[in-house]
């Protein structure tokens, strides 16, 4: 029987129904055809063609078998991970959508008898995880590609990473809240006197003492002076400095007795105890904040002194923003400088007072200087940085 023409509505028929899915039990794998008919399969198994691929299926059955399974595993497995991924899917599911394919490879080819059996198999083998239920065999991809490993294993140590930094601050808040509770519990510990009446009739006192910090001495100069213009520079200093006499007569009374005692601390092993240790030409440092933040830590040469030493003028040498710029200030609001060695210093009380020398050696643990003395070429040993400051002449 021939072929129907092309365009007939017999070839037309004939073209749908080959588009389609025909019955498993009617398509021979080692020929490649579908028939779709069981008049039409018998036909196909008594033809010469097929006689011919069976004789060579008899040769070599396990090559061919082993592989139309492989092929089959690889198709079925390509697909749940294409499409499912690692989700739990049933694995007739998945199964519907790899026979979809006119082209796919027969269960009926392989070594399995049933979907079942595939199914068990991938679970022994380890390339899926496989459950049943009641509604049947569910199958989960476990996905072993070299890149999808590696970004596991990064998420697992940044994971890691994040709880570690979690820890670390757990045991310090920890650590805080145990050293919180011993310190109320030793506050609590204390026992406080209560306040007892020494007479009946006398009423209480409370005797208490409260230091009051001294003012700083107001900026004389904040205008920047010219280098080359020595005119202009003394003709502003004097005009500054009789604009503050005013001012001066009521800060030096409220300040005195703050600077005196300073002194005295800071001259205890001198007989001249009301005297500051500010000199002319030496080379200090700003160590208060209240003038503002560019003249804190500026350094400056002193011009003169007034107020027993306790009060100077001093001219800032740096940063530039401050440059030539004259305050007045009181010694507690200033730090000695401490040049390099070899550099001239002068000892500002104790023993040595008002003696010049160049610094011999540092002792930077101990915050003290060997000095050599000009007069004589004596080395005084360890005195402190307070007793010392660099002098310029």
């Amino acid at each position: 029987m021939g072929k129907h023409e092309v365009g007939t509505p017999k070839y037309i028929a004939n073209k749908i129904k080959a588009k389609g899915l025909q019955k498993l039990r009617w398509y021979c794998q080692m020929c490649q055809k579908q028939c779709r008919d069981e008049n039409g399969f018998k036909c196909h198994t008594m033809s010469e063609s097929h006689h011919r691929q069976l004789l060579l299926f008899a040769d070599n059955a396990s090559r061919y078998m082993d592989q139309f399974s492989k092929e089959f595993s690889q198709g079925y497995l390509n697909l749940l991970k294409r499409q499912f991924g690692t989700r739990r899917v049933p694995a007739n599911r998945v199964y519907q959508e790899y026979i979809s394919d006119r082209g796919h490879i027969h269960m009926n080819a392989t070594i399995w008898l049933t979907l079942t059996a595939f199914v068990k198999w991938l679970g022994r083998t380890g390339q899926c995880v496989v459950d049943e239920t009641e509604k049947g065999w569910y199958v989960t991809y476990i996905d072993r590609d070299p890149e999808t490993l590696a970004a596991q294993e990064r998420k697992a140590k940044k994971q890691k990473m994040d709880k570690d930094d979690e820890e670390r601050m757990m045991e310090f808040i920890e650590k805080q809240v145990e050293k919180g509770q011993q310190e109320s519990n030793e506050q609590s510990e204390t026992i406080k006197e209560p306040l007892k009446r020494l007479d009946n009739d006398a009423p209480l006192v409370l005797n208490m003492k409260i230091n009051k910090k001294p003012k700083l001495l107001p900026i004389i100069k904040q205008e920047k002076i010219d280098k080359d213009s020595t005119s202009n520079e003394s003709t502003s200093m004097i005009s500054n400095i009789k604009s503050e006499e005013s001012n001066e007569e009521y800060t030096d009374k409220e300040t005195s007795s703050a600077k005196i005692e300073k002194g005295e601390s800071k001259l205890n092993n001198d007989n001249d105890n009301m005297e500051g240790w500010l000199r002319e030409g030496l080379m200090v440092k700003v160590i208060t904040k209240t003038l503002g933040d560019k003249y804190y830590k500026s350094k400056g040469i002193i011009q003169s002194v007034e107020n027993s030493n306790f009060i100077g003028k001093v001219k800032l040498r740096s940063p530039e923003e401050v440059e030539n710029h004259v305050i007045k200030i009181d010694q507690e609001y200033l730090e000695t400088v401490i040049p390099a060695i070899g550099k001239e210093v002068i000892i500002l009380w104790g023993k040595y007072k008002a003696m010049k020398g160049i610094v011999h050696k540092l002792h930077i643990e101990h915050y003290s200087i060997d000095v050599k003395l000009e007069s004589d070429n004596t080395i005084v040993k360890k005195l402190p940085y307070e007793q010392i400051c660099k002098y310029v002449r």
